[in-house]
């Protein structure tokens, strides 16, 4: 081996490009295999709506008259946080839902105060019995939303009727 050979040996340095070339090129087709794969499939679409941020106020109001226990009439505000769907939320007094509110002719939401299709700060929603007796007291009142697409619901306010 003469020195002219060993000057080219380390000259030689073709070897490293293309090496590195592949691997890059590899590389970019698994992360573009993976993202088109991602959209196609779908997986995207399973992520859960987080419930909003809002708060509720909820007031009992008495009337002097009446010395039986509990509250006559429950009035839930929206005292703040994002704004929600009416299509979204519910509200429950005890076991009873809000589509029994209207369907089962114990209580029924005051069609003058009702919640407006979007409930931002300062909406109020007056509940009112229609029998004689008022709400029971301890019953829990909740605002309940739901994901949009279902699956998912969490209760954004709660508070005990007194």
């Amino acid at each position: 081996m003469n020195l002219t050979d060993i000057k080219q040996l380390l000259a030689d340095e073709d070897a490293v490009s293309p090496v590195i070339g592949v691997i890059l090129m590899v590389a970019i087709t698994v992360i573009l295999a993976a993202v088109i794969g991602t959209f196609v499939l779908g997986l995207g679409q399973n992520v859960q709506a987080s419930p909003p941020n809002a708060n509720f106020q909820f007031e009992y109001p008495d009337d002097p008259y009446d010395d039986s226990a509990g509250s006559e009439t429950i009035d839930i505000t929206h005292n703040g946080g994002q704004d929600l769907s009416r299509s979204e939320i519910t509200v429950q007094v005890g076991s009873i839902t809000a589509e029994d509110l209207t369907d089962s002719g114990t209580y029924v939401v005051s069609s003058d105060d009702a919640w407006p299709e979007s409930v931002s700060t300062g909406d109020t929603l007056v509940l009112t019995e229609n029998t004689d007796s008022d709400f029971s007291s301890g019953d829990t009142v909740r605002v309940v939303w739901s994901a949009p697409g279902g699956g998912s619901s969490n209760t954004i306010g709660s508070s005990q009727v007194p």
